[in-house]
């Protein structure tokens, strides 16, 4: 069966919420996803608000945690939770003890990192044993945080993310039903030096997450209803793929949205709908969960534009056109038969430790993107694989995979890490101030 779920955004005070849940509104809220025909929510604590100092795990928010995942399963809905809330919406929600005078990173750090460890292991300690908890999410998109264009970026390499994703992740006997995961922002695919790679995303944790967002320079070099732009999600699902050890191993797509700096209002429920259908195509894909459930209201200040209009239910707590269309795809695809594997593939050049040779041919524009999108385009249903699988006999055969395609480099890319230009602008203009 294919998930279809929602990313939890309360309508009441965002997630400013969690400093002072309203019950009857999560409540109300989490009927409403109910009665749109959904499985699931992702549920986004703030880390501060949990873990405000370094040895301090507030009992009370953790409390509050589980108890949305109960009023999530009273509505019928299963929950997951993510861990280090991190970055959401545009907006870094850090520690003071990771900030400031107490600056440290938190991917290298050993006190920050058992401090890390901990916090996983509270809320697992705290959720298990609730019968629609999903599993843990590490945190959201938190290799932003090693971004050259993150104004206080933390520093870490690519072995010292090894090593924390592996902390965090633990070694110990877990309850087979509940996942734990990792999710990276598409730097991880599509930046060149990132310190994120895609093993990384493909290799730690129970399955594969993306998040794909057309305003990452899909929209801006192809037009934000173009064939690229609809099948982005599908190409990041089975981008994934291609570093995955496990052929089996299933990929969410945990979180895709209409962002209408590049769409208009009534394009949203149709580039729902292709990018819904696209993505569905894979027999790896286990399950779909929109940005966001609600968007956000217009009386909380400084927010990027698009933050407003990215739900499916609007601030005045309407289902929007998008909304339907969604539900509608969850109806109708949720049983649907699982799709044929994929017979042909791209290849991926990379070195000796899988890492690709230049991920900007892997981002809008690049060469390997490209080729794929043309073969989409053309009818194939193409896979795409390292160049070390690819001299593989073994490998392919796994994938059942019968040929390979070789890309030609374009040497561009229209990649931008930033969601928002404007974000950009007013950092530079208060820079120069």
């Amino acid at each position: 069966m294919l998930r279809f779920g929602v990313n939890y955004t309360p309508s009441r005070d965002w997630f400013y919420s969690w400093l002072d849940p309203d019950w009857a509104s999560v409540r109300r809220d989490l009927e409403a996803l109910a009665a749109l025909g959904l499985d699931h929510v992702r549920v986004l604590p703030l880390w501060p608000v949990v873990q405000p100092n370094r040895t301090l795990i507030r009992a009370r928010a953790l409390r509050d945690v589980r108890r949305v995942v109960e009023i999530a399963g009273e509505a019928g809905l299963d929950a997951s939770v993510d861990v280090l809330q991190g970055h959401l919406s545009g907006f870094d929600f850090v520690p003071s003890w990771l900030t400031d005078w107490h600056r440290r990173s938190m991917f290298s750090d050993p006190d920050a990192v058992d401090a890390q460890t901990r916090l996983v292991e509270a809320f697992e300690d705290r959720l298990r044993d609730l019968p629609n908890f999903l599993g843990l999410t590490l945190g959201n998109e938190v290799n932003q945080f090693t971004s050259a264009v993150h104004p206080t970026p933390m520093s870490a390499t690519p072995e010292q993310v090894s090593s924390w994703l592996g902390a965090l992740h633990g070694t110990g006997a877990r309850d087979p039903r509940h996942f734990r995961l990792n999710a990276e922002y598409d730097a991880v695919w599509y930046a060149d030096g990132h310190a994120f790679v895609p093993a990384h995303s493909s290799r730690f944790g129970d399955m594969s997450v993306v998040h794909s967002w057309i305003f990452n320079g899909t929209a801006q070099g192809y037009g934000p209803m173009s064939h690229e732009s609809l099948h982005h999600a599908a190409y990041l699902v089975e981008l994934s793929r291609a570093f995955a050890v496990d052929p089996a191993r299933p990929v969410w797509l945990q979180e895709v949205g209409a962002p209408l700096n590049h769409l208009t209002e009534e394009q949203a429920p149709g580039f729902c709908e292709g990018t819904v259908r696209a993505a569905a195509d894979s027999e790896a894909l286990w399950g779909v969960t929109w940005w966001c459930s609600h968007d956000v209201d217009r009386r909380l200040g400084d927010f990027p534009e698009l933050e407003h209009s990215l739900g499916l239910i609007g601030a005045d707590g309407a289902v929007k056109p998008i909304g339907r269309r969604f539900a509608e795809l969850a109806a109708e695809l949720r049983d649907r038969p699982r799709p044929a594997p994929r017979r042909e593939a791209v290849v991926i050049p990379v070195d000796g430790r899988d890492v690709p040779l230049s991920r900007a041919e892997l981002s809008p524009g690049g060469g390997v993107f490209e080729a794929w999108m043309d073969l989409a385009r053309a009818g194939s249903r193409p896979a795409l694989v390292t160049s070390t699988a690819a001299a593989d006999p073994a490998a392919l055969g796994a994938r059942s995979l019968d040929r390979t395609v070789t890309a030609a480099p374009t040497g561009r890319t229209f990649y931008s890490s930033v969601s928002d230009d404007a974000v950009l602008t007013r950092t530079a203009d208060r820079a120069g101030r």
